[in-house]
């Protein structure tokens, strides 16, 4: 077996997007939020006579050097990395190194980086022997397609956490399945990993925290599945291990991850996940409106009050960050008060809320181009390069409803979420409803109880001492704001501390995000009243733009 250098290279997230939060990495001590779990779960499928190092252009620049040391480049990311991902291919290339190139974007849309040496479309595991086999026989270029929806994640190995830099980063991640049941029109991971959730067993997941754990790491584990639940029976199952691991390590960690709303109809499954640590989940709610969220094929989340649902997951411990989209052809006139009222009725302090996408390969995406609605796709990758994410990038087809009744609403939303007396508000009733799990710890024989002050530990107060540090160098006139937040969660229910800290120290990114996504709103939409905006989505009728901003009624599916 040959011997290789290989170099794996994170692309850059552009800067004005919603999780690109690096104000709020610095006041948790970090560089980056989320590790390129991908890049190093590949790595651990690699012959062990092949050398890795892992460069995350979100943290380091890669230098000449590097690539000099460099056999082979692997790099590989998500559509709002793709331009990024295009410089290290650029980058390698020039120094006359191979590129490897995969992950969810390369899936998506393969030929955009048929100039890449390998590519590799779909899971790696299924083929990452025939391209081990085709590097060591001397091949140097070569496409690699995996079966979609076939393979099995029983066999990925424990990702190669040891390439880390562990302090470079927010929390750390693991990965538990794969897909979800559920038919959402707009969604991508459907079309990228199947309906059918395919998971691992819980010895690995042991396994992996556990190589988490012996790198010295306590803290914050995002278990990254796209739907947690999606297999509900299986994370019953999985959960139970999970709470003995914690017990037996005297919890060293604390999870989050993203599930369906319909988390909340199972109280044995909150409390199991409450038990095991789970502090923070990611709900896709995306509208309010019944109607809307029947055409998107999201009628999980007709049959529940949101707010009571929100309130539930509150009720065992993790506070709800959750998903709002705007855009969608069913949507009325007063959109954008019923998504506020949706918002604050539930006390969600952080909300990613995004304009309407039509992602490559989707339901929604087939529908369009069948309605002549789809704008093409030169349009699309200038907007990429421009940077951003669906919130500055989105509405990629002709609306329904008048495009700029869709941006203004979308606008009003931003500016009224994100004022800094309604975030904060949503903070304080949020913490007041949370009850937070707090295991008792095992006293270490020999050693004197740690001294509290005013009930907090030494790593709480760190904590806090970080986010006001950020908060006076970020947003000095916002203080009051933070330290009102704090205190009336110390005075309410000092439980949820710690809780109050993790969304407070959002707002140190989503604050002067909001701000941009403001701006862009109102360049959009005074591009619209002036008359410069013309539409790219071409007539069904004649072939040609549309400059008028309206869609005739037949568009309609």
């Amino acid at each position: 077996m040959t011997r290789c250098n290989v170099l794996l290279v994170a692309p850059r997230f552009p800067a004005a997007t919603f999780w690109n939060n690096k104000a709020t990495c610095e006041a948790g001590g970090a560089r980056h939020s989320a590790i390129p779990l991908g890049l190093l779960t590949v790595a651990a499928m690699l012959p062990p006579g092949w050398t890795c190092r892992l460069i995350d252009r979100n943290i380091h620049a890669v230098g000449a050097a590097d690539l000099a040391w460099a056999d082979l480049v692997m790099t590989g990311g998500m559509v709002v990395q793709r331009p990024d991902c295009m410089d290290v291919i650029a980058l390698a290339q020039a120094s006359g190194k191979p590129v490897a190139v995969g992950g969810p974007d390369v899936t998506s849309e393969p030929k955009y980086y048929a100039h890449a040496d390998f590519v590799v479309i779909g899971e790696a595991e299924s083929v990452i022997h025939d391209f081990i086999a085709a590097w060591e026989s001397g091949e140097r270029c070569g496409t690699f397609t995996a079966e979609k929806f076939k393979t099995d994640v029983t066999t990925t190995p424990v990702p190669r956490y040891d390439l880390l830099k562990r302090g470079d980063y927010l929390y750390l991640a693991v990965q538990f399945s794969r897909g979800c049941p559920f038919n959402c029109e707009f969604c991508d991971i459907i079309e990228l990993y199947g309906r059918r959730p395919r998971v691992k067993t819980a010895a690995q997941m042991l396994a992996e925290l556990d190589a988490i754990r012996r790198s010295g790491y306590r803290g914050h584990v995002d278990f990254v599945d796209d739907n947690f639940i999606g297999n509900k029976k299986a994370v019953k199952e999985f959960l139970p291990a999970l709470i003995a691991w914690q017990k037996k390590h005297d919890y060293p960690f604390v999870f989050s991850t993203e599930a369906s709303v319909n988390l909340a109809d199972d109280e044995a499954l909150l409390a199991m996940m409450r038990e095991a640590g789970f502090f923070v989940v990611f709900v896709g709610i995306e509208s309010p409106d019944g109607d809307t969220l029947t055409a998107m094929q999201k009628k999980q989340n007709t049959r529940r009050a949101l707010a009571d649902s929100v309130a539930r997951i509150h009720r065992h411990g993790m506070f709800v960050i959750a998903g709002f989209i705007v855009g969608f052809d069913s949507e009325k006139a007063g959109i954008a008060d019923g998504m506020v009222d949706c918002i604050e009725d539930a006390n969600i302090a952080i909300c990613m809320a995004g304009l309407l996408t039509a992602l490559p390969n989707t339901q929604l995406t087939r529908r369009l181009e069948r309605e002549n609605r789809m704008f093409p796709e030169d349009w699309s990758q200038k907007k990429l390069r421009e940077g951003g994410d669906q919130c500055l990038l989105g509405l990629n087809f002709e609306t329904l409803r008048q495009r700029r009744d869709v941006l203004a609403d979308y606008k009003s939303v931003i500016d009224r979420i994100y004022s800094p007396s309604a975030f904060f508000g949503r903070v304080s009733r949020a913490a007041r409803q949370l009850d937070c799990f707090w295991p008792a710890r095992k006293p270490v024989p020999g050693s004197k109880p740690p001294r509290r002050v005013l009930g907090l530990g030494r790593g709480d107060w760190t904590a806090l001492y970080r986010l006001l540090r950020a908060v006076m160098r970020r947003q000095p006139l916002l203080i009051g704001h933070y330290v009102k937040a704090l205190l009336d969660c110390r005075r309410t229910n000092p439980g949820a501390l710690q809780a109050v800290g993790t969304m407070a120290a959002f707002y140190l990114h989503l604050g002067p995000f909001s701000r941009v996504v403001s701006r862009e709103m109102a360049r959009q939409i005074a591009e619209i009243d002036s008359d410069r905006w013309r539409s790219p989505a071409t007539s069904r009728e004649t072939g040609t733009p549309r400059a008028d901003g309206h869609v005739r009624d037949r568009f309609v599916a």
